[in-house]
């Protein structure tokens, strides 16, 4: 039997290292696909150290359910090498990006398309193995979304931070108050954001981030202009020039002070989508909430729908590809630790 490389989670809050396995061989609905590209998320960094920070010292236990070694990663795309027996032999050979966000298909929630609520979730390399390996085995051929013309890098990323940052900004959409928008933190999810952002509104879109090189890359690919959030009287001067604030504000990053800058630039009657996972405690004075009528709302990752029309706009042209860099498949921890470190910039694909 051929043997499945994978750069596998052996402990929590340890280095990844790699382990061989035999590869699995489909059954039923499943669908077996070699790994071409997976892309680095954030979250996998969470998932490695086995806990998301609650804020107060609280920490979210992140490694319930989970047997070691498992393998991380959730951007995946690839070729379809083998098939279960219930699905066509003629996908065999297929390019396919493949849909992570996978429910157990009989609750409430799947039943109405949001396996991503799912409590008893498959999330790919969340609860079942996923990309960081030569090999995935998926639950059903209905997670595969055709990607071409696009390149393998570009389908790869639009399955994780593709469709959290689009997810987000589809809650925005025909909102009646739309002067201006704002994306706070431009990580991998953030600069996909603000590409789709482009597509999706007509308003000029402002990003706000710590890191000058990201301001930067920001405004060479399209932003109208650029905050640093740590500058002196940096609020003060955004209401002025913005009139009021923002009408339309995304914070891909997602803690204490990533928040509390978002809630200070608002505009009254404003909206708030929080998709960052960094973590902390946001608390907000009630008074202030409803004297300035704004809405908060929480947001992680899209639907299969999402995925497909999201992936529909990218095919026909009309979403530009957003800053990557491919490196190899096996430099995985060193890119966590420079992902850790904040020192990438755009999205890191790894690649077999």
């Amino acid at each position: 039997m051929a043997l499945m490389r994978r750069q596998s989670l052996v402990k929590f809050d340890a280095p990844l290292c790699e382990t061989i396995v035999d590869t699995p061989k489909p059954q039923g609905a499943e669908v077996l696909v070699r790994i071409e590209r997976c892309g680095l998320c954030h979250s996998d960094l969470h998932i490695q150290d086995g806990y998301a920070d609650l804020g107060g010292g609280k920490k979210l236990d992140t490694t319930r359910g989970m047997t070691l070694p498992f393998t991380l990663g959730h951007e995946i795309a690839g070729v379809v090498d083998e098939v279960g027996p219930d699905v066509p032999a003629g996908l065999v050979g297929a390019k396919k990006a493949v849909f992570p966000w996978i429910g157990c298909g009989q609750c409430r929630d799947c039943k109405n398309g949001d396996e991503n609520l799912c409590v008893k979730q498959r999330f790919l390399g969340v609860s079942i193995d996923g990309g960081f390996a030569t090999h995935v085995l998926v639950p059903d051929a209905k997670y595969l979304l055709d990607y071409d013309p696009l390149p393998v890098n570009q389908a790869a990323t639009l399955m994780c931070s593709g469709v959290t940052a689009y997810g987000a900004l589809k809650r925005l959409v025909d909102r009646p108050r739309q002067r201006n928008l704002l994306l706070i933190g431009l990580g991998g999810v953030g600069m996909m954001g603000l590409s789709f952002a482009q597509a999706m509104f007509k308003q000029p879109i402002t990003v706000a981030d710590l890191s000058p090189a990201a301001r930067d890359t920001a405004l060479k690919n399209g932003a109208a202009g650029a905050y640093d959030p740590a500058e002196p009287d940096v609020i003060k001067r955004i209401l002025k020039e913005t009139d009021g604030g923002f009408d339309e504000i995304v914070d891909f990053a997602g803690n204490e002070k990533s928040m509390a800058f978002a809630v200070a630039v608002a505009a009254r009657g404003g909206k708030i989508v929080v998709s960052g996972l960094m973590g902390g405690q946001f608390t907000l004075p009630m008074v202030q909430w409803v004297y300035k009528r704004m809405t908060i709302e929480g947001f992680m990752v899209g639907t299969l729908a999402e995925a497909h029309e999201l992936m529909a706009l990218a095919r026909a042209g009309k979403i530009k590809p957003t800053p990557m860099r491919e490196e190899p498949m096996g430099d995985v921890q060193k890119w966590i630790d420079e992902l850790r470190a904040g020192k990438v910039v755009g999205r890191i694909v790894l690649k077999n």
